[in-house]
């Protein structure tokens, strides 16, 4: 899990002993003088430098420091996300150097939050299985602002950049060596040493208490499902938030084969469980005043002939039956047994996570997360991604599509046949009859609840600010920042 650690001083960067400087500057036509830089202003001219948002220029500036400087443009008037871009943008591409200072010497100094959490999601690399040694990113970072956070805060970013780090190495993990019951292991490890509760559930007991959906999709592989919960609940926590996450270590399909092209990269289909996992561990070393539950729901997706054949009926975990017509529509099918478990520790909201759909990134492509809910629970995630800087777009579940839930031998079918229509939704009406309701009366209101479909947001491949090419770790900071929102 290499990212790097991150540390933050008052002293002028200047006086820094790091490797080589980061400045984060806008444009020079918009620039004033940069104090303690005398010949910037002439030198960047002189390279091209335009400040654009992520234009990335390296100089040498003798008469200032004999330490090389990378110059990163912020763009114009830049706000706190443009200031975390450029860090992330700088600290990504430049390699060879051990420690790094990185400053924004015309930002206010409150921004030095943003630079370290761009840096620290720049600075992650996977160990990988390459051989030789790759030019390897900084191990260290230091921001230099005139801020004064104080040790937690500094703490937090480290915090944060472990557990971002830990989806990435998860996702990035071949299936081969990431089955569900190795998956399980992985999650006691991340959570070791935090007051964070774990059970995992294997096979047998899954079988025991009715985990119809998440055995009926597993039931083809030879490595058998787990859930796991995770639950971290401090004393003086006054809202519990449940999540679920979709965790298809490996997604061929089922008997509904893929074709081999659709199934490189399938192994990316334990994002949402590996997203929630990652979420509880940032609460626990943040110390938030939340409780926080996860649900992993683990499987393998494979075809054999113990797989479920399109047709066959499953009992989910409330005893509903889904007739299976598409078996590489296997994410709802888990994730409908994790939202009836949720349900049952009557949470104050419940969030799932899962790259759900390939439908989610033709309507919005592979930066926005496609977001389905109740209207203000959806809208406090909403103002959540936006303080994070994560994209994001609300999605309706339209009534009129109900009808096309319905099955002419069980409660409901997993999928539409020959109609690619509104599948996002179709998925998301689907997974919102699996949500419990707030008491034991039939009117109860249901339990608020928010789908993030993150089958485009949770991988990409162009790299952007401080997120490399492969897994995104797509909403972990926007989950955190839900958390703490929660208590405000």
């Amino acid at each position: 899990m290499p990212f790097p650690e991150i540390a933050h001083t008052s002293a002028p960067v200047t006086e820094s002993d790091a490797d080589a400087l980061v400045l984060a500057l806008p444009p020079l036509d918009e620039q004033a003088d940069v104090a303690g830089w005398p010949g910037i202003t002439e030198m960047l001219s002189a390279v091209g430098f335009t400040g654009a948002r992520g234009s990335v220029h390296r100089v040498f500036l003798p008469a200032v420091s004999s330490t090389p400087v990378v110059v990163v443009g912020t763009g114009s008037d830049p706000d706190v996300h443009a200031l975390r871009d450029a860090a992330g943008t700088a600290v990504r591409v430049t390699t060879g150097f051990a420690s790094l200072a990185v400053a924004a010497p015309l930002a206010p100094a409150e921004a030095w939050g943003a630079l370290a959490e761009g840096a620290v999601m720049g600075g992650y690399r996977f160990a990988g299985y390459k051989g030789g040694t790759p030019k390897s990113r900084a191990e260290r970072v230091t921001v230099h602002s005139s801020a004064t956070p104080s040790a937690e805060e500094v703490a937090g970013v480290n915090a944060l950049g472990r557990s971002l780090a830990l989806v990435k190495d998860l996702v990035s993990t071949p299936a081969e060596w990431l089955s569900p019951a190795d998956l399980a292991e992985r999650a006691v490890e991340a959570v070791a040493g935090l007051p964070i509760e774990v059970e995992v559930l294997d096979e047998a007991e899954l079988e025991r208490q009715g985990f119809g959906g998440v055995l009926g999709v597993g039931q083809g592989s030879d490595r058998p499902p787990r859930v796991v919960r995770v639950e971290y609940s401090p004393a003086d926590a006054e809202r519990h938030v449940a999540l679920v996450g979709k965790g298809i270590t490996f997604d061929t399909g089922g008997l509904s084969l893929k074709p081999a092209a659709s199934m490189v990269g399938m192994k990316y289909d334990m994002a949402g469980a590996a997203t929630v996992l990652a979420v509880v561990q940032a609460a626990a070393a943040l110390a938030l005043p939340v409780r926080v539950s996860a649900w992993l729901c683990v499987a393998d997706n494979m075809p054999s002939g113990r797989a479920t054949r399109p047709g066959d009926v499953l009992r989910m975990l409330d005893g509903t039956t889904v007739e299976v017509l598409n078996t590489d529509a296997e994410g709802r099918l888990v994730l409908a047994d994790g939202l009836v478990a949720a349900s049952r520790t009557r949470p104050d909201a419940i969030v799932d996570v899962a790259t759900l759909t390939g439908a989610i990134i033709v309507a919005l492509g592979n930066r926005h997360t496609g977001v389905m809910g109740d209207d203000d629970a959806v809208a406090d995630y909403l103002a959540a991604a936006e303080r994070a800087g994560e994209a994001a777009w609300q999605l309706p579940l339209p009534a009129h599509m109900e009808d096309e839930l319905d099955s002419p031998i069980a409660d409901m079918q997993n999928a539409k046949i020959g109609d690619p229509s509104g599948g996002s939704l179709f998925a998301g009406l689907f997974l919102q009859r699996f949500v419990g309701r707030t008491g034991e009366e039939d009117d109860a209101p249901r339990i608020p609840w928010i789908h993030l479909d993150i089958a485009g947001s949770g991988t990409t491949k162009a790299a952007f600010g401080g997120t490399d090419k492969g897994p995104t770790a797509a909403t972990v900071r926007s989950l955190v920042e839900y958390l703490r929102g929660s208590q405000r």
